[in-house]
């Protein structure tokens, strides 16, 4: 099992990003892809997740509103996308899998992450 989280770069304040995950490995649907991310010198923050079967969304309160996650089934790949950046937005941003979970935010629920993609927000 693999997950390959990339789009990760620097982004201006008020810009937006969209990031991919791309499974491999495995293809069932009744799991679930989490989004987190990691400032330097804090802890792994979830940030939002899908399943699609039965279909189910969960996003932070600290980022909701600005964020949309999505699943392409037949590319095995998730999205995150996020709009009005700030520099609290700054960090890693990994996906992970938990097999027939339902994208909770509790890092230890997930059961295989990717390698996590740098986002910058700074002018």
């Amino acid at each position: 099992v693999q997950l390959q989280a990339s789009g990760g770069g620097l982004v201006q304040p008020g810009g937006s990003l969209r990031l991919s995950c791309a499974a491999s490995g495995f293809t069932s649907v009744n799991h679930a892809i989490g989004w987190f991310r990691q400032a330097p010198g804090k802890e792994r923050e979830f940030v939002g997740g899908a399943r699609e079967s039965p279909d189910h969304v969960n996003y932070s309160d600290s980022v909701k509103g600005r964020i949309t996650i999505s699943r392409d089934s037949a590319k095995n790949t998730a999205y995150l996308e996020m709009n009005d950046l700030d520099s609290e937005d700054t960090g890693t941003y990994y996906c992970a899998a938990d097999l027939g979970g339902w994208a909770t935010p509790i890092v230890d629920d997930y059961d295989w992450w990717g390698q996590g993609t740098q986002v910058t927000v700074s002018s």
